[in-house]
């Protein structure tokens, strides 16, 4: 496995007239032991409130994994640490936990929330789980009965999915006529494999996105809770190449040609002078495309060879608004970040090889003082990929 890419997306959604989730996904990358580590907890309730607790508890989670303590014991820190609801009898929050070493090992922890699925070659599998009772809470009054932990662990194959949702999930369509007990875990079951007999390449965050999406038509496309989905996926790597800039020494304008022609990926082109030189030196043509009326970023293009065209520093500085925002294409307008955005969610290794020769434009005083040097939007970029989005990032300058 380790020569394959582990993928890790989520979709979620607020339970309707709530502004904030009550359920928190948290994924993080430690490079140092080469692990991913993501969390899906469900705070007790909806809301704010819930949302704090479910934070503590992914927190507090990916931080003992990252400071090398053990899954289990984490689970059971997380267990006395947490505070039992005093009326309810039962934990502000329940989560699981899944545990992935050098792409080879998988771990997985789970407290309440629904069982999750393992699907291998278009079947689901039942990895053995083994029960561990934990002191449930600080006390508050007399002690609660001891929580039920399971733990699981699998060698992955190439292919594995990984699906684990909340209850948002499971619940959707509860007191309908259609479903009048829940969608239910069988129903998500079937349906997850469904989606992945008709696009067997859909990616981890498309597939969540769909779960999520069909529990919320379940009610009636106003959910009645928090809806949380999160896929892992092991696969072959998906590569992305981003040019922008042209290089310093004008000689180098072959080379930099030569590169984007020979990688073996899709391939973007950020900014007119780049594209200008990649298809005097291969002897394309570029065609401007008038069919995105966004006139807040400058329209995309298109050559062969290329899988988008679009202007630099703009384009970029648009795409690193929206990964901070953490927003969703889906729901943005159509224009040319929107598309890097989408090539950007949808790979795993993103190569940026970056010119360092500086554009005269952009240095007019005048022009608005967060439009940023290309390399250093670029540098900031490659850092939200990488933390945010769990990417293997490259840059190179030229």
């Amino acid at each position: 496995m380790k020569s394959h890419f582990v993928e890790v997306g989520s979709y979620q959604l607020a339970k309707a007239g709530q502004n904030a989730p009550g359920d928190v996904f948290l994924s993080r990358k430690i490079h140092e032991s080469d692990r991913i580590i993501s969390v899906l907890s469900d705070g007790l309730g909806s809301g704010i409130k819930a949302g704090v607790l479910a934070s503590l508890t992914g927190t507090l989670a990916t931080g003992c994994i990252a400071a090398d303590m053990s899954i289990t014991k984490t689970a059971r820190l997380i267990m006395r640490s947490l505070p039992t609801c005093s009326e309810r009898k039962i934990s502000y929050s329940t989560f699981t936990i899944v545990d992935v070493n050098k792409g080879q090992d998988v771990r997985i922890i789970e407290y309440d929330n629904p069982s999750y699925l393992l699907i291998r070659e278009g079947v689901d599998l039942e990895p053995v789980k083994n029960e561990i009772l934990v002191a449930k809470g600080r006390k508050i009054g007399s002690h609660p009965k001891p929580a039920i932990l399971r733990e699981s662990s699998f060698a992955p194959r190439f292919g594995d999915r990984i699906l684990f949702f909340s209850d948002g999930v499971t619940q959707s369509g509860m007191g309908s006529r259609a479903l009048p007990l829940g969608w239910g875990y069988q129903g998500v079951r079937e349906y997850a494999l469904r989606l992945i007999a008709d696009s067997p390449d859909i990616s981890a965050r498309e597939l969540a996105r769909a779960i999520v999406m069909r529990a919320a038509y379940h009610d009636g496309c106003t959910p009645k809770d928090d809806i949380t989905c999160g896929v892992v996926y092991f696969r072959q790597a998906r590569r992305l190449l981003i040019v922008s800039g042209p290089p310093i020494h004008p000689e180098d304008d072959r080379e930099l040609a030569m590169r984007f022609r020979d990688f073996e990926g899709r391939k973007i082109i950020c900014g007119g002078t780049t594209a200008n030189i990649i298809a005097r030196e291969l002897k394309k043509s570029i065609r401007v495309s008038l069919k995105v009326r966004d006139l807040t970023i400058p329209p995309p293009a298109s050559m062969e060879g290329a899988d988008l065209i679009t202007e630099g520093i703009v384009t970029l500085g648009k795409v690193v608004e929206y990964l901070e925002q953490d927003q969703k294409p889906e729901l943005l307008p159509e224009n040319s970040a929107t598309m890097i955005l989408r090539q950007l969610l949808d790979s795993d290794m993103i190569d940026f090889l970056v010119g360092t020769k500086i554009n005269e434009a952009h240095q007019d005083p005048t022009m608005p003082v967060e439009l940023e040097i290309r390399r250093n939007i670029i540098k900031r970029l490659g850092a939200l990929l990488e933390e945010k989005l769990l990417k293997q990032v490259s840059i190179q300058f030229i």
